[in-house]
């Protein structure tokens, strides 16, 4: 059933923590037999399970047309609530409105049963632009969005599951935590006021930097991962839980410090997808978000700022979750210790700046990475998936 709050936490977006997991699942087993059948994309697939525990409140299903228009223009549901970007299930075939469909994970799980409420055009020059700031088919999510179907159909899921491979490597079970169960660890923690950390790289030394800065205004600290689908090339999601781990139980307080794993799929849409990734946590009972350099960036299509810069144009009251915006830290050889320009008055040449992605050079070319980069343990841990 859905709520609204648990114990004085922040309310989810739009009010009610949405739950569209059906109590009747032999029933809608027996009756997808007997059902036209839509195989989700990976990333479809992702969006289906965050709607479901009510990561993606107030959505109760894929987005109709209104909706769509409405995010892709103006950042808004139809009914006013803040979303930056689209959720749609398209497809090349659609079905008839009014009629049920059974939707299928890539690995073959039914996942749930549709109610086709609307069929539309899927619009992508619509969409591309305005969720991705560019039309450069070499973005990812650009190219994710052109190789989806034309039409798009909307309408409410009963869905029967919440992991449709619980036996593989990216599963987590005993960190995949629904928003009502975070909620219910924060109560029980006592927790009032709770940061998280979105990341879909190994934690380095200014990512921990950013984490202890946070753990300082706030009851506790949610290190929140993406483990759902991500490009070619990063770093895989059971390696970065080891570092997660690791780092936690040496560096952390473990009585101010949860780990958990968000299912969703990246976008790589920047500055707008940093506003999903605040409202998610929002209904994960988040009530601080870390926004970083260059969040949910690729390459150079935005602005080393931006992903802070667009929390300005938002109703703060709609958006009810405080967006903490970090300066780019880095190692400081002068301090001997991580800084970032509003605490540090020395140069560039006595920084060591870290990213995700100088890691991963890094690692490709065998080289170890420093104390100063990540610490030892995690390097270590980095370097042995490395090698193979």
């Amino acid at each position: 059933m859905p709520s609204t709050t648990t114990r004085g936490l922040i309310a989810p977006h739009g009010g009610t923590l949405v739950d569209r997991l059906a109590p009747n699942a032999d029933e809608l087993r027996k009756e997808a037999e007997s059902l036209p059948t839509i195989t989700l994309s990976p990333k479809q697939s992702c969006d289906l399970e965050m709607i479901t525990i009510g990561a993606f409140s107030p959505l109760t299903g894929f987005m109709g047309e209104a909706d769509f228009k409405s995010v892709c223009t103006d950042m808004k549901l139809a009914d006013g609530n803040i979303w930056p970007i689209p959720i749609l299930l398209a497809v090349q075939d659609a079905p008839k409105v009014g009629s049920r469909v059974a939707l299928k994970a890539p690995n073959g799980v039914l996942q749930a049963i549709m109610t086709v409420e609307e069929v539309f055009p899927h619009d992508k020059k619509l969409e591309i632009p305005h969720v991705f700031r560019t039309e450069d088919e070499a973005h990812p999510g650009v190219a994710q969005v052109m190789s989806e179907g034309d039409t798009c159909i909307a309408g409410p899921v009963e869905s029967l599951t919440v992991c449709v491979d619980p036996d593989g490597p990216e599963a987590f079970l005993d960190f995949r935590l629904t928003p009502a169960q975070t909620r219910d660890a924060f109560s029980e923690r006592g927790w009032r006021t709770v940061g998280a950390f979105q990341t879909r790289n190994p934690i380095h030394r200014a990512h921990e930097y950013l984490c202890k800065c946070t753990q300082e205004i706030c009851d506790g600290l949610l290190i929140h991962p993406l483990v759902g689908e991500t490009k070619e090339g990063d770093i895989p999601a059971k390696t970065r839980m080891e570092c997660y781990q690791i780092l936690i139980e040496k560096y952390f307080r473990p009585d101010r410090t949860m780990l958990s794993v968000m299912p969703a799929a990246m976008r790589y849409a920047g500055p707008r997808e940093a506003v999903l990734h605040a409202l998610v946590r929002k209904n994960y009972g988040v009530t601080h978000f870390i926004v970083g350099r260059d969040h949910a960036g690729v390459g150079n299509y935005y602005g080393t700022y931006d992903a802070q810069n667009i929390f300005d144009e938002l109703d703060s009251d709609n958006l009810a979750i405080t967006p903490l915006k970090f300066e780019h830290a880095a190692w400081c050889k002068a301090c001997e210790g991580m800084a970032s320009g509003k605490t540090c008055p020395h140069g560039p040449e006595e920084k060591i700046f870290l990213s995700g992605t100088k890691v991963r050079e890094m690692l490709r070319e065998g080289k170890t990475p420093p104390m100063e980069f990540t610490r030892p343990e995690v390097a270590e841990a980095l370097t042995a998936w490395a090698r193979g």
